[in-house]
C-alpha cells in the first residue's frame, strides 16, 4: 500500500463552492477511485490551502476522462498547472506511526 500526502491551493472566496462540490461529489468518480485501488482519501482546509492524504493499493496511474473532467469543474476553484490539473506538491513523509 502507498500512502501519498499533498497540498493544493483554493481561490480566494471558493472555499464554500469548493466543500459544496465535494458534498457532492459524483459517485462514478468515488467508484473510479475505489477501483483503482484508493481505499482512504481525505481532504483538510487550513485557510486556502489543501492538505490531501491518501492510501492507495496500487500505482496512480494517468488521469482519465472521468478525472479530467472533474479537474474543469474544479478549475475556477483552485490554482491549476498548465495542463488544468490542480497544482499540487507532494509532501515528504518524514514519521508514520501505525
Amino acid at each position: 500500500m502507498a500512502r501519498r500526502a499533498f497540498v493544493m491551493k483554493l481561490r480566494p472566496g471558493c472555499e464554500a463552492e469548493y466543500a459544496a462540490k465535494h458534498d457532492a461529489i459524483w459517485p462514478e468518480l468515488v467508484e473510479q477511485m475505489r477501483a483503482r485501488g484508493t481505499r482512504n482519501y481525505s481532504i483538510y482546509r487550513y485557510g486556502l490551502l489543501l492538505f490531501a492524504y491518501q492510501e492507495n493499493d496500487g500505482p496512480a496511474g494517468e488521469p482519465t476522462d472521468l478525472t479530467r473532467r472533474w479537474w474543469q469543474e474544479m478549475a475556477p476553484l483552485m490554482e491549476t498547472d498548465a495542463n488544468g490539473a490542480p497544482w499540487r506538491e507532494t509532501l515528504s513523509e518524514v514519521f508514520h506511526l501505525d
